[in-house]
C-alpha cells in the first residue's frame, strides 16, 4: 500500500471517538463498540492463566494497537503479551511481529473480522499464535506455526477441554470456567 494512504487511513482510524475499538486492514477501516460484560469475564479467565506463564520480560496488554506499515495492517487484539521495553514508548502503537500472541474473545456482532480478518492478518503481522475464543460456540482454537502467511497448525477444543499452549508460555490452557453466550 501506498505510504501516504496508509498515513491517511491511520490518521482516520486514530480520530475516532473514545471508546472505539479502530482497526486497519487494507484499505478496510475495521470499528467495534466496546465489549459486554461476558466478553471480559472470558478474557480474564484467559488473562489469567496466561500470566502465570509468561516469559520473563513480557507483559500483558489489551487494546494495544499492532502496527505493521508493510502489509498496511493495525490490529488491536484483546489480549497481547509484548517486551516490557517495547511498551516504554508515547506512540500508540508497537510492532506486530514483537507479539507472542494475539487473544480475541469473539464479537456477537463481528465475527467475521476475528474468524476471518484477523486470521488472515495475524500470521502476515508476523504474529506467531492466534488463540480464538468463541463463546458463541463454546469452542476454543489455537492456530500456530506461521509458514507462508498463513498458520500451518489447528487445535481446536470444546468449552471444558484443555488447548495445549506451546512455548514460549508451555503450559495447558483450561476452558472450563468459560462462559457461553
Amino acid at each position: 500500500m501506498n505510504p501516504q494512504r496508509f498515513a491517511l487511513l491511520e490518521e482516520a482510524r486514530r480520530a475516532l471517538p473514545e471508546g472505539f475499538k479502530a482497526e486497519l486492514s487494507g484499505d478496510l477501516l475495521v470499528v467495534q463498540a466496546p465489549p459486554s460484560a461476558a466478553h471480559q469475564l472470558n478474557l480474564s479467565k484467559i488473562r489469567r492463566q496466561f500470566d502465570a506463564h509468561t516469559p520473563t520480560g513480557y507483559i500483558d496488554t489489551g487494546n494495544t494497537d499492532l502496527a505493521s506499515p508493510r502489509t498496511a495492517k493495525v490490529r488491536n487484539p484483546d489480549l497481547t503479551y509484548l517486551p516490557e521495553e517495547a511498551m516504554a514508548t508515547t506512540d500508540s502503537s508497537v510492532a506486530a511481529e514483537l507479539a507472542l500472541i494475539a487473544v480475541e474473545v469473539v464479537s456477537p456482532s463481528n465475527p467475521e473480522n476475528d474468524w476471518v480478518g484477523k486470521l488472515r492478518d495475524y500470521p502476515l503481522m508476523g504474529i506467531p499464535l492466534y488463540l480464538v475464543v468463541d463463546a458463541r460456540q463454546k469452542t476454543v482454537t489455537l492456530f500456530s506455526e506461521v509458514e507462508n502467511g498463513r498458520y500451518r497448525l489447528r487445535e481446536d477444543a470444546d468449552f471444558g477441554e484443555t488447548v495445549h499452549i506451546p512455548e514460549p508460555f508451555g503450559f495447558i490452557l483450561d476452558t472450563s470456567g468459560l462462559r457461553p453466550y
